[in-house]
């Protein structure tokens, strides 16, 4: 059965096992609420929206659309097989009790965005000569090619936005679950800063 849930970012933090420190990432885990289950026959495709976080306002769409079900910040779709369709139904909650210790999950989420940013940060150059005439051309891009084309060639590294992309992170281990607190940490690191959407997916 296809095992999804929806999470909020904490923090990072240490736990101790078998005597070794473990980094983890502690993210509040659910539990989300079915808010529209899409079919092949009526949607072409087959599908389950879930509703996580609390909103204050939602518009009257919105409010249509989550009718006695609550108002929440985040609504996202998993896709399903065909046989599973009958298992979810509108009102359904998904909880962290089908995730387990020590079992490899995929994580997806947004990274953090660090806005407009030069070459060396953004790409990694290593800048120009510190030294040898020149004064205030450390951190430039230097050349971008030759005169030929007249313009700059699709695809060149050079200063822009930075981050704020969408990150899959496969084969991600579950270090510990705490069912009744509604927490999960996983293994290292993973994308987004504190508060942000975290989709957990099992492998």
């Amino acid at each position: 059965m296809t095992r999804f849930i929806l999470a909020q970012k904490i923090g990072m933090t240490q736990i101790y096992q078998n005597d070794k420190a473990i980094p983890v990432t502690v993210l509040e885990a659910g539990p989300v609420v079915v808010s529209q289950v899409k079919t092949t026959d009526k949607d072409g495709y087959n599908a389950v929206q879930v509703g996580f976080g609390k909103k204050r306002h939602l518009s009257k769409a919105e409010k249509n659309h989550l009718k006695g079900l609550g108002n929440f910040r985040w609504l996202k779709e998993f896709k399903i097989k065909n046989d599973e369709v009958g298992n979810f139904k509108r009102g359904d909650k998904i909880d962290l009790s089908s995730f387990k210790e020590g079992e490899k999950v995929k994580i997806v989420g947004t990274s953090k965005a660090k806005g407009f940013q030069g070459v060396v940060k953004r790409h990694g150059f290593h800048g120009g000569p510190k030294t040898h005439g020149q004064k205030n051309r450390l951190r430039a891009p230097g050349s971008i090619g030759a005169t030929h084309p007249q313009r700059v060639i699709k695809g060149k590294r050079m200063a822009g936005r930075m981050g704020g992309d969408r990150v899959t992170i496969k084969n991600v281990k579950i270090a510990k679950v705490i069912p009744d607190k509604n927490i999960i940490c996983i293994k290292g690191a993973i994308p987004g800063k504190r508060g942000e959407l975290v989709q957990i997916l099992a492998e």
